[in-house]
Order: C-alpha cells, then structure tokens, then sequence
C-alpha cells in the first residue's frame, strides 16, 4: 500500500515558475503537481507560503566549528556531528556536502589529526539513521601540502565522498593574490607572531614549488577514474580557468576575478560564490562581488560556506536585486544546479519522480523563515 501525503496552499517554486497549488508525495517521491487547493481532509493546509525543494550544500565546513568550539577544545566528534547536522537542517539543507580539508593550512592547526574522526562520525551517524540530512563528502585537496595526496588516496574510497575540489592557498596568487591580504587573514586567524608569519609564508611557497603541480595532476587523475565530481578552486587568471576546462572539472568554486568567473561559464564550469558574498554585499578577503557576477548573468551555484542560514537569506536577496534572477531562478542556485553540477539526478527540484526533498518558507518581513522540512517525505524538521 502507498504511503500518500498531500501538502495544498502551496506556493510552489518549480523550476521556471512558481505554482499556487498542491503537491502529492507516495513513498518518499513527488507524484503529483497540480494547481488549485486539494480538499482532502489529509491535506496538509501549507497557510500559502512557499514550498521550495531542498537545498543542496556543495561547500561548508561547518562541522569544523563543532569538533573545535574554542581554541584548544576537541568535542566529541559523535555529538558535534549531530550538532552540526541540527543547525543543517534547520537551515533547509538536505543533502549537504561536508568539506574536510587535506593539507592544513593552519601552522596551529590538527585538521589532519581530525579527519579520520571527522569521517568517522559522519559515516556511522548517517549509518544509524541519527543524521536528519543527508551527509556526503567533499575533500578539498590543498596540493602544496607534503601529505595531501598520500592522505587524499587513503580516503578517496570512502562510499560517502562525492565531490572533490583542488585547491592551492600560496600566497601571491589565486585568492590571495596580495600578500598583505594573505598576512591580514592568516596572522589575524592564526595570531601569528610576525616572525611566525614570515617563515609560514617562505614554508607555503617553498612546499607549492614541490607538491603543486603534480598533487593537482594525480588527484585529478584519480578522480577521472572513479567518476567523482570535480571542482576548481579560486580561480583568478584565464590560464587557471583553461586548465580547470582541461581537467574536465564541472564547478568553478569562488573564482577571484571577473574575467575567471565569466570565462569559467563560457567553458560550462558552473559558477560557484559564497551566498554569505551575497547576504554582506561583497567578500570578505576584497575579491569579487557575487552580485556582481548576477548581473552579469554568471551566477549559477550559492554555497553557504561558513553560515549555513546564509542560503535562504541569500536566496532572497537575490531574487530582490537588479538582475534576471527571478525567485525560482535564485532558488535553482542552491537545488537544482548543485545536483546537477553534483551528479545528483534524484533531486534538485520539484518535479514529478524526484526525491521528496521539500522546505516550507515563509515571508517574515524583510526574510524567509524555514518552518518545515521533508526529506524523501519524511518530516525532519
């Protein structure tokens, strides 16, 4: 017998429309789309606000805040999963992509000691049915560190991961093309002595000068051979860009100059900015605008990076300013094109066969309010 659920007074974001209607959901799929309002008694009255499909996170380390809520504490990684995966859902966010950092950047810093725990606590979280999201991997490869690709290929087997990025933080390029930037972000982040400072940044150019290159080669390598999604990162010159096209990779991730976010669209990589860009009007280390990239019509994937509420806000805002961004087109930035640029067909939209992955929104003045979310048709929040 089928599982039938019927959610009506819906404004209901499709793909190029927005639907005043009702939605049908049997065992976990959406089945039936229609206008109008369903007279059931089962239906479930959504008071019209809007019916979004679930958002989908190609990019946060959120977790990270969980595992180390103060400098010097290491929570447990059991607890700071279900932490993390509470503020996750309760953001709209169904399937989200945790991003796990190979090659530590941090002088200070125990990432790789956290990583194998980190894996660890997703896996058998999600395994036990605790997780309310979906919880996939995303490796992010930092190939000027000495141990990225030993690690990357003692994890890349993992069934969880699905998406890899390459990423290189030497200073004098890509994001931090100023080092004086460079030294603003990490002596500030790290509270590094000047001294400290300075051997950091001769140790990251020397490693880059060893390991980039062929790091950026072999991960990509591997990556061709297992079918995972692969993402640039930073992008700044029209070379960077090419070689991305090259490497088949299908996500340009916070390209740091106009010319890389227009060039990586015109080659199909799908353009990714950080929706917090969007919420604060700008970056936070004085690169591009995502706004700006919207009106120049090569906005295509929102990441909330490090808030994960920044999504839905984000969402908003965008539809809201001056470019061709209309609500389902801004709503398709955080469903739709992540699951495509993710090689994730089951879900993205509200479409009939796809997952029952759904955010009732409501307007709230000046923001929208998460006040459900389904994931396969189950009630998660």
């Amino acid at each position: 017998m089928l599982r039938e659920q019927i959610f009506t007074n819906a404004r209901i974001v499709m793909a190029d429309e927005v639907l005043k209607g009702t939605v049908v959901v049997r065992d976990g799929l959406l089945s039936e789309i229609d206008e109008g309002r369903s007279q059931l008694p089962a239906a479930q009255d959504l008071q019209g606000d809007y019916l979004m499909p679930g958002f989908i996170e190609l990019h946060t380390d959120n977790l990270e805040k969980y595992m180390n809520p103060r400098p010097g504490v290491d929570w447990p990684s059991d607890s700071a999963v279900l932490a993390h995966d509470a503020q996750i859902i309760g953001s709209g966010i169904t399937t989200v992509f945790d991003a796990l950092s190979i090659g530590d950047v941090n002088p200070k810093g125990n990432r790789l000691l956290q990583l194998p725990r980190m894996i660890d606590a997703i896996g058998q979280a999600s395994q036990d049915g605790h997780t309310r999201a979906e919880h996939l991997l995303h490796l992010r490869c930092e190939v000027s560190h000495e141990k990225t690709l030993e690690v990357f290929e003692s994890l890349v087997d993992h069934d969880l991961v699905k998406l890899v990025s390459v990423m290189d933080h030497t200073p004098g390029q890509r994001q931090f093309v100023k080092y004086e930037k460079y030294r603003e972000y990490y002596q500030g982040k790290y509270h590094l002595s000047d001294e400290e400072m300075e051997a950091f940044i001769v140790r990251q150019c020397s490693n880059a000068e060893k390991y980039s290159h062929n790091y950026r080669h072999k991960i990509v390598s591997i990556c061709h051979e297992k079918n995972l999604a692969l993402a640039s990162h930073d992008d700044a010159t029209p070379e960077h860009v090419t070689e991305s096209a090259g490497f088949g990779m299908k996500i340009a991730e916070f390209p740091t100059t106009h010319e890389a976010a227009e060039l990586s669209h015109k080659f199909g990589l799908k353009v990714l900015m950080g929706a917090p860009n969007i919420v604060r009007g700008g970056s936070h280390s004085g690169n591009i605008a995502a706004a700006d990239l919207a009106r120049n019509g090569v906005l295509d994937i929102l990441s909330s990076d490090y808030y994960p509420a920044s999504l839905l806000q984000a969402v908003k805002k965008l539809s809201e300013q001056d470019n061709d961004y209309d609500l389902p087109k801004a709503v398709a930035t955080i469903s739709k094109l992540p699951a495509q640029a993710a090689q994730l067909h089951d879900r993205g939209e509200i479409r009939l066969g796809l997952r029952a992955d759904m955010v009732q929104v409501a307007e709230a003045g000046p923001q929208f309010v998460v006040r459900q979310v389904w994931r396969k048709g189950s009630r998660v929040f």
